[in-house]
C-alpha cells in the first residue's frame, strides 16, 4: 500500500528519510521541497568518496534521484491514494569533478496539472524530472534526467 501524505504530518525530507533507506544512509539533507522544486545536500563524507577523493557516482546518482523523487512526492502527494510514483529511467552525465559538499536540484519537466489530467483520463503519465548536481562554488558536476510514472493502484 502506497504511504499517504497526512495533512499536517511529517515533511516530504522527513517521509524519505523514514521510507527510503538509501536516503538516510547517505545522511542527505533535504533542504527544501516544493511542488516546482527539491533541493537535496549530499555531505562530504570519506566514506562516500571515490578514488579521487570527491563523491562516488552511485552516490551522486542517489542523491540526485532522490532529489526527483521528493519534488515528485511535493507535486503528487494528494495522488498517493490512487497512483504510486515509479521512477521508470534515469539518464546522468557526470559532467565536472565534484568534490566536497554536493547539492542537487530538481524540477518538475511538465506542469503537474497536465500529468494529474492523463492520469485522470485513465493514461498512465511519464513525465520527466530535471536535475542538476553542483559543488558548492556554484559548478554544475552532474545532470540527471529521471521519467518518472503514476501508476494507477485500482
Amino acid at each position: 500500500m502506497a504511504p499517504t501524505l497526512p495533512a499536517a504530518g511529517p515533511s516530504i525530507g522527513e517521509m524519505m528519510t523514514a521510507t527510503v533507506p538509501m536516503a538516510r544512509t547517505l545522511d542527505l539533507e533535504f533542504t527544501e521541497t516544493t511542488a516546482e522544486r527539491a533541493v537535496v545536500l549530499l555531505p562530504d563524507r570519506p566514506d562516500f568518496h571515490n578514488h579521487v577523493g570527491g563523491p562516488h557516482a552511485g552516490a551522486v546518482f542517489t542523491l540526485a534521484e532522490s532529489a526527483s523523487g521528493a519534488v515528485v512526492l511535493a507535486a503528487f502527494g494528494e495522488q498517493l491514494g490512487r497512483a504510486v510514483p515509479l521512477a521508470v529511467r534515469a539518464e546522468i552525465a557526470y559532467t565536472k569533478l565534484a568534490m566536497g559538499p554536493v547539492t542537487a536540484t530538481a524540477r518538475l519537466g511538465r506542469p503537474a496539472a497536465e500529468v494529474v489530467a492523463e492520469l485522470d483520463a485513465g493514461v498512465r503519465p511519464e513525465f520527466p524530472v530535471e536535475v542538476s548536481v553542483s559543488r558548492a562554488d556554484g559548478a554544475e558536476t552532474a545532470r540527471m534526467t529521471v521519467v518518472w510514472t503514476l501508476r494507477p493502484t485500482g
